[in-house]
């Protein structure tokens, strides 16, 4: 549907392509006309670093708090004991205590960089579904919420549906899932006056269930607000490369490396990438975006530097750049690349070079490594890597040895 937003909030959803469904488009616009609206996303902790798939919506709750909202990130400490069952193939490993208590740590880190947290009116505030889930009474929480959940229409929800049809087997404990995120929902209003859930398109099921759960027992009127699942022009999932997942901390990806992400978009997601990641003005993004031939190099670099500097800060976006140009442009090995460094026990009496290309994180397998050597993609010191039965040793190493797969990708090889 078309829809003319006259919320700030809405307004950039739609204009910046952040927006693919929202439950009701004029009941949630009036809402952020009126005054400030509380809106959360949750977050399972299951990893102690969130990625690059979680970035549009750790974007969209950065513009919901520029344009006026109250942003809140809840962390899924309950859930995240269960698991969601959303187009997974398979359960989730189930996490104890202790490493869900670290993973929010490490989560944590990266929030703090795009929102403002403390006890101001638009503030942000941290959540933890724990606070409501971890003591539950079992029979009271199905009588006073499980009756109002049909196994009919929750067998309906395309995130269930698939696992079925494909006779992957479903857990009675992940089928509980989204009984609980709706609860999550219906308590955060209750607690937080929380107007407002918003998530991924494959969330959509899992939202509706806390809009009607709420409506049921509290008789309020909330809202849901999804964002398009985001792929590749080539059709891949975003935020994977050919090293694994795109960490947004620094310790579990450095800098340089989210940095060469985004500068190796490709040339068709460029402009869209600029809109969706970095809050240059939607008409520069355009322009950039449409730039053709060496010109969207240079438009590619500008993401680079956007995206980084607001997940590491400016200082790192500067380096990473300046580390690329002198690695690209000057053939140098560049002191900020991604570095493996060796002890002599580590070296022994030599190491095979496909062996360092896994390990310096070039390859994710010693076939993939050999298949990169034969098809001519690797190269040592910027010269053709023609031998996979190379072996290093100690001598080699009194200088840093650089490795690359492809034209873009390179890792540094150092001895202690």
């Amino acid at each position: 549907m078309t829809y003319h937003a006259k919320s700030e909030f809405l307004t950039v959803m739609m204009e910046r392509g952040f927006l693919a469904d929202c439950t009701d488009y004029q009941g949630l616009d009036e809402a952020l006309i009126k005054g400030v609206v509380p809106a959360y996303i949750g977050y399972d902790a299951t990893a102690k670093s969130l990625h690059v798939g979680h970035l549009m919506n750790i974007m969209v709750l950065r513009w919901f708090q520029k344009t006026g909202g109250k942003p809140i990130t809840l962390m899924g400490g309950g859930t995240t004991k269960v698991g969601d069952p959303s187009f997974r193939s398979d359960e989730r490993p189930l996490l104890d205590d202790t490493a869900i208590a670290a993973n929010i740590d490490g989560m944590q880190r990266v929030f703090a960089k795009y929102l403002d947290y403390g006890e101001g009116e638009t503030d942000a505030v941290m959540l933890n579904n724990a606070e409501w889930l971890d003591d539950l009474n079992y029979l009271e929480f199905l009588r006073d919420i499980g009756r109002h959940f049909s196994v009919n229409r929750m067998l309906s929800f395309e995130s269930v549906k698939s696992r079925l049809d494909r006779e992957q087997s479903l857990s009675f404990l992940e089928f509980n899932y989204m009984i609980l995120q709706a609860y999550d929902f219906l308590e955060l209003n209750r607690r937080y006056g929380c107007l407002l859930q918003m998530g991924g398109s494959d969330q959509w099921g899992n939202i509706i269930n806390g809009i009607d759960l709420t409506r049921r027992v509290l008789d309020h009127e909330i809202y849901g607000l999804t964002t398009p699942l985001l792929t590749t022009s080539d059709g891949r999932k975003m935020g994977k490369s050919q090293g694994g997942a795109i960490w947004l901390n620094g310790d579990m990806l450095s800098p340089y490396e989210f940095w060469q992400f985004w500068r190796n978009t490709t040339d068709a997601d460029t402009g869209k990438f600029l809109k969706l990641f970095t809050e240059l003005p939607v008409a520069e993004c355009e322009r950039l975006g449409a730039l053709e031939g060496s010109e969207i190099n240079a438009a590619k670099v500008i993401l680079a530097n956007q995206v980084t500097a607001l997940m590491h800060g400016e200082d790192a976006a500067k380096t990473a750049e300046a580390t690329a140009h002198d690695v690209f442009e000057k053939g140098g090995t560049g002191d900020d690349l991604p570095t493996l460094t060796l002890t002599t026990e580590d070296l022994g009496e030599g190491i095979s070079i496909v062996q360092l290309i896994v390990r310096s994180g070039l390859a994710g397998s010693g076939k993939e490594a050999k298949r990169l050597i034969s098809e001519n993609g690797a190269k040592i010191n910027d010269e053709a890597l023609t031998d996979a039965g190379l072996f290093i040793t100690a001598d080699q190493l009194a200088q840093p040895i650089k490795l690359s797969a492809g034209k873009k990708r390179h890792a540094l090889v150092t001895l202690n």
